[in-house]
C-alpha cells in the first residue's frame, strides 16, 4: 500500500511539474510559418513562450537544426546546434551554423530555460526550404509562345510539357516565375493557391519566383506540366493615356522542377524549346478591364499527360534570357479569403439587374450557372449606386472592370477570372436571359495573406464600423503592393498613402514581410540622386519624384516597421535609401530651407465649394516640405543610433538643428504664429517638434481654436490627418481629439460611415449629403489613407504601444485614455511574443482595466485615477512583488510595472 501511495504521489508531482512547465510554440522562420524560398544566409527564428503563471521570462535557449525531421527529434545528425545560449532573446534569433545549400529543406526546433532555470520540452518541429541561391542554379530558359505576340488583346497563352518520372519519387520542388502572371498545373491539379503570381516588383531589377512543394502532384511514370500566362502588371495597362508595356511587350515563362528520387538521384525538368504552346478559353485578361472566357475554346485535359497536343505550336526561346534579377518571394502571396453571397439582387430604376454584396471589396465573382452553348453572361463591377439608385461607374474612369463568360453548354459551369481583380460592392448582370438566384454567385475577397494581428472595438457602433472600414480598406489595397485604389485605371503603389497608413497597418495585420519586400522596390526605383518616386514600382517615369510626404516613405515606413517588429535587419537594408533621401533634400535646400520643387502638399484638404470667405484649409507646401525634411532627418538619426553609426548621428543632429532654425526664421512669427494658420500646419509643426518648448502650448491652443472655428471639424488632408489626434492628446486636448473622432457631419471620419460606407473613402465627401458625388476624375470609395486614425484608436483609446528603446513590444506600454461618450474600449494585438490586450470599461462608478501581457515581455501600465485614488488588482490592494511594481503615483494616474499574465485593475472614478 505504501508503494502505491508513493507511486501516486510521484505521478502527481510529475503532473504538477509538467503543468507548470513553460511551453514553446508558434515557431517562425523569416517571420513565416514553414517558409519556402528562403534566400538569406542566416535566417531569423522566432518563438513564443507560454505557461500557467505570471511573469514568465526566458533565461536561455537552445536551437537545433537538421536535414531530417525524424533524426532532429532524436537529436541526431544535426546541421547546427546553438548550445545553451544565455539570453532572453526569442525574436529574430539568427541561424549560426554552416553555409546553407540551395533548394535544401531544413528542420528546426527550440527549447528554452525560464526565469526559474527550468528547461522546457523541445518545441514541435518546424521547417524551411532554401531558394535557389546562385544564378547558376537556374538551368531553365525563358520561353515565349510560338505564335506572334503583338497585342495586349491577345488570348492567354498555354504552355505544356510532358515527361517521364522513371523511379519512385521522394520529393519534388517547382520554381516558377513569369514576365506577366502565371497559373500552373501538374497532372491537371493546380500548383499552390497563390494568385496574381509572381506578384508586382520593379521587374527589371527584381523579379520574384515562387517555390512549391509539388511532391503530391507527381506520379511515377507519365507526367504533364501546364502553365497559363496573363499580361498582368508586366505589359498590361498601368496609369493613364493608354499606357502599357511598362516592363516589356512579350510575356514569357521560366519553369524549373527538381525531382528527388528515393535512390538518391535527382532529375531537373526545365522550360526549354521542347515545350509546346497554344491558346485556350481565356480570350482576354487585363487588370483594369477584366477578363473574357469562352468555355467552348477550353482545351479539356490539356495539363494531363494523356492529352493529345497535336496542332499545338512549339515555343521560342526568349531573346532576353536574363536571370540575374530573379529573387525569392519573401512576402505572403495574394490568396482568396472571405466569401460573400449577394445580399440582394434587384432591378434599378434604369431597368438594370444588379447584385449587392453588402461590402465594398476587392476580388471577383465566381459564377455557377447553366447555359446554352454560346450564351454569355457579363458582369460589370462598381462601388456605389447613384442618387437615383442606378449603377454608377463614372469614377472608374477608363477601367471597364468587366468579366465576360461564354458558356460551353454542358450542364452547370463554373467561371471566375485568373489574372485580374475588381473593386466593387455592386455587380451589374447583362447578356444572360435565364433564371438566376443568389446561389449562382459568390464574391471572393482577395488580398495579400498577411496574418490578422489586431482589432479594436468600443461602445460606439459608428466607431466600430469605422474600424471595420479601416480594416477592409487595408485588405482591398494591400494586394502585393500598397495600392491607392483597387477599382479605377490607377491601382498604383502611391508612396504618400503608404507612409501615412503604415503604423495603422502594422496593428491590423502582420505587415513586416509585406513592407520589407516593397521597401526594396522603393530603394530599387530610387533615383541616383536619392529622389524617391511618387509610386512604387515606378511606372510614371523619372520626373515623377521628390514630393514631401510621399518620398518620405523611404524613412517613415522603415522606422515604423522597426517600432512594430524590432527588425533591425530591415533598418540595415533600408538605411542607404533613408540616407540618400535625406541627402537629396539637403542638396535641394540652400541655407537648409527646402523651398524648391513640386509637392502634392496636404492632398485633398478641406475645400468648400464656395470659398469666397477663405475657408479652404490651404497649407503652404514649402512649410510642409520643411517639416518632413526635419522628420526624415530625425528618423535617419534614430536609425543611425540603432545601427551604431555614431558619425552619422553627429552629422545629422547638427543638420536637424539647422533645419529647425531655418523653419523658425521662415515660417514662424515672434509670437509663435505660423504663416499658414491651417490645422495641418500646426499639427506638423507640433508633431515633428519644429517649435521650441516655450512656443508649443500656444501653438496647440491655436490648433484647438482653429478646429472650433470650423464648428469642431477637421480640415486636414493626407499629410495632416495621421497626426491630428495624436497632437491634440499629446498636448492636453484629449477632449478635442475625441470630439473630432465622434464628429459625424462632413468633414469627419464618421460622415462616410453614416452615409453607408464599408471602406475608407479617398475624399471626405466622396458622396455628398444630397447623394451626389465628388469629381468623378478622382473619387475612390476604397482608399485607405484617412484610415490612419486607426493608429490613434489603438495607441491612445485602447492604449497599446511599444517603447521606442525596446521596440517590437518587448517592453509594452498600456496607457488607456477614456473620453468622449465612450463607456468601454478594447484593443488586442498579436505580437511576435503573443497577444497583448487592453480592455477598459466605465462600470458602476469604477474604471475597470483588463490587461493581458505575453510571456517574455514586461509592460508599463498607466491606470487613470481620480484625486490620487487607489488601484485594486483582482479585488485586492496591490501588493508589490515580482509581478507588479509601483513606479509612480500622482493625482491623475498610477504607473505600474507588470510581468506577463492577465491582470484585472479597478479604481474609483
Amino acid at each position: 500500500m505504501k508503494k502505491q501511495v508513493f507511486f501516486f504521489l510521484l505521478i502527481y508531482a510529475f503532473c504538477v511539474d509538467a503543468l507548470g512547465q513553460t511551453q514553446v510554440a508558434s515557431l517562425l522562420c523569416e517571420n513565416r510559418v514553414n517558409p519556402m524560398g528562403v534566400d538569406v544566409p542566416r535566417p531569423l527564428f522566432s518563438w513564443q513562450l507560454s505557461g500557467n503563471r505570471r511573469n514568465i521570462h526566458q533565461s536561455a535557449y537552445e536551437v537545433r537544426v537538421g536535414t531530417s525531421s525524424k533524426l532532429l527529434s532524436q537529436g541526431k545528425e544535426l546541421a547546427w546546434n546553438s548550445g545553451k545560449v544565455s539570453t532572453d532573446q526569442s525574436v529574430h534569433v539568427p541561424y549560426g551554423g554552416a553555409l546553407l545549400s540551395s533548394g535544401k529543406k531544413y528542420y528546426w526546433q527550440v527549447r528554452i530555460w525560464d526565469d526559474k532555470g527550468q528547461a522546457s520540452g523541445w518545441s514541435p518541429v518546424a521547417e524551411w526550404q532554401m531558394g535557389l541561391l546562385q544564378a547558376g542554379d537556374w538551368k531553365a530558359s525563358w520561353i515565349e509562345p510560338g505564335f506572334v505576340q503583338d497585342s495586349i488583346l491577345r488570348p492567354s497563352p498555354l504552355f505544356r510539357k510532358t515527361f517521364q518520372a522513371g523511379k519512385k519519387i521522394q520529393s519534388a520542388t517547382a520554381y516558377i516565375t513569369a514576365r506577366g502572371m502565371y497559373e500552373a498545373h501538374i497532372n491537371g491539379q493546380r500548383v499552390g493557391d497563390a494568385l496574381l503570381t509572381p506578384g508586382w516588383t520593379s521587374y527589371r531589377k527584381r523579379l520574384q519566383y515562387q517555390q512549391y512543394d509539388v511532391t503530391n502532384l507527381l506520379r511515377q511514370g507519365a507526367n504533364a506540366i501546364g502553365v497559363t500566362l496573363g499580361v498582368g502588371w508586366y505589359s498590361g495597362y498601368l496609369a493613364w493615356e493608354d499606357s502599357k508595356n511598362h516592363f516589356g511587350s512579350k510575356i514569357g515563362l521560366l519553369f524549373q522542377l527538381h525531382i528527388q528520387y528515393t535512390d538518391g538521384t535527382e532529375e531537373v525538368i526545365t522550360s526549354d524549346n521542347s515545350w509546346k504552346s497554344s491558346t485556350g478559353s481565356i480570350l482576354y485578361s487585363e487588370i483594369y478591364n477584366g477578363e473574357t472566357i469562352d468555355a467552348r475554346k477550353e482545351k479539356e485535359g490539356w495539363s494531363d499527360p494523356g492529352y493529345n497536343d497535336q496542332g499545338w505550336s512549339g515555343v521560342q526561346l526568349s531573346s532576353d534570357n536574363n536571370k540575374s534579377n530573379l529573387i525569392t518571394t519573401v512576402n505572403e502571396p495574394v490568396r482568396k479569403h472571405e466569401q460573400f453571397k449577394p445580399a440582394r439582387i434587384f432591378t434599378t430604376p434604369a431597368g438594370e439587374k444588379v447584385m449587392d454584396f453588402g461590402q465594398n471589396l476587392v476580388g471577383w465573382v465566381q459564377v455557377q450557372l447553366k447555359g446554352h452553348a454560346g450564351d454569355s453572361i457579363v458582369l460589370q463591377h462598381a462601388e456605389v449606386l447613384d442618387k437615383k439608385g442606378n449603377f454608377y461607374t463614372e469614377n472608374l474612369r477608363r477601367a471597364k472592370q468587366k468579366d465576360t463568360y461564354i458558356f460551353k453548354g454542358n450542364g452547370t459551369e463554373i467561371f471566375e477570372p485568373h489574372f485580374t481583380f475588381q473593386g466593387f460592392r455592386y455587380v451589374k448582370i447583362t447578356g444572360f436571359n435565364g433564371e438566376i438566384s443568389p446561389d449562382n454567385f459568390t464574391a471572393f475577397a482577395i488580398y495579400s495573406d498577411m496574418p490578422a494581428t489586431g482589432n479594436f472595438s468600443c461602445s460606439n457602433q459608428l466607431i466600430n464600423q469605422l474600424q471595420h472600414n479601416i480594416q477592409w480598406g487595408q485588405r482591398g489595397n494591400f494586394l502585393d503592393v500598397p495600392t491607392d485604389c483597387p477599382q479605377r485605371d490607377e491601382r498604383l503603389g502611391w508612396t504618400g498613402d503608404a507612409q501615412a497608413f503604415s503604423r495603422t497597418a502594422a496593428y491590423n495585420r502582420q505587415v513586416n514581410n509585406f513592407f520589407a519586400k516593397w521597401l526594396k522596390d522603393v530603394a530599387a526605383d530610387q533615383r541616383a540622386d536619392g529622389s524617391v518616386p511618387f509610386v512604387v514600382p515606378n511606372v510614371l517615369g523619372q520626373g515623377s519624384m521628390g514630393s514631401a510626404g510621399w518620398s518620405d516613405v523611404a524613412t517613415i515606413v522603415p522606422w515604423n516597421m522597426y517600432l512594430a517588429y524590432a527588425d533591425k535587419r530591415l533598418l540595415e537594408q533600408q538605411y542607404p535609401s533613408m540616407k540618400a533621401w535625406v541627402e537629396y533634400m539637403h542638396k535641394q535646400s540652400p541655407q537648409d530651407l527646402w523651398n524648391t520643387g513640386f509637392h502634392f502638399g496636404d492632398w485633398l484638404f478641406y475645400h468648400p465649394d464656395d470659398d469666397l470667405d477663405g475657408r479652404a484649409a490651404i497649407t503652404d507646401k514649402y512649410l510642409i516640405a520643411q517639416c518632413f525634411y526635419a522628420h526624415s532627418t530625425q528618423l535617419l538619426i534614430n536609425a543611425a543610433q540603432v545601427l551604431g553609426n555614431t558619425a552619422d548621428v553627429t552629422e545629422y543632429t547638427a543638420l536637424l538643428q539647422r533645419i529647425k532654425a531655418a523653419f523658425m526664421k521662415e515660417y514662424v512669427t515672434p509670437n509663435g504664429r505660423l504663416v499658414s494658420s491651417s490645422q495641418t500646419a500646426y499639427v506638423l509643426a507640433l508633431n515633428f517638434d519644429m517649435l521650441p518648448e516655450n512656443l508649443r502650448e500656444q501653438a496647440a491652443n491655436r490648433l484647438v481654436e482653429n478646429i472650433k472655428s470650423y464648428n469642431n471639424h477637421l480640415t486636414t488632408g493626407f499629410l495632416g490627418t495621421p497626426y491630428l489626434c495624436h497632437v491634440l492628446s499629446r498636448f492636453g486636448h484629449l477632449d478635442m481629439a475625441y470630439t473630432l473622432l465622434l464628429q459625424d457631419t462632413y468633414p469627419s471620419w464618421l460622415y462616410p460611415v453614416k452615409m453607408g460606407a464599408t471602406t475608407i473613402w479617398e475624399r471626405w465627401d466622396g458622396e455628398k449629403p444630397d447623394h451626389t458625388f465628388e469629381n468623378a476624375g478622382m473619387n475612390s470609395f476604397n482608399h485607405y489613407a484617412y484610415g490612419a486614425i486607426g493608429d490613434w484608436m489603438y495607441r491612445v483609446i485602447a492604449g497599446i504601444d511599444t517603447k521606442e528603446d525596446a521596440p517590437g513590444y518587448r517592453q509594452i506600454i498600456i496607457k488607456p485614455n477614456p473620453g468622449g461618450s465612450l463607456t468601454e474600449a478594447t484593443g488586442t494585438l498579436q505580437t511576435y511574443y503573443g497577444q497583448v490586450k487592453s480592455s477598459w470599461q466605465l462600470q458602476n462608478g469604477q474604471f475597470v482595466l483588463d490587461v493581458e501581457i505575453p510571456a517574455n515581455t514586461t509592460a508599463t501600465v498607466y491606470v487613470p485615477v481620480k484625486g490620487g485614488g487607489a488601484v485594486m488588482e483582482s479585488g485586492k490592494p496591490i501588493t508589490e512583488g515580482k509581478d507588479i511594481r509601483v513606479l509612480g503615483n500622482d493625482k491623475d494616474q498610477i504607473t505600474l510595472q507588470i510581468g506577463s499574465g492577465q491582470y484585472h485593475f479597478t479604481t474609483a472614478l
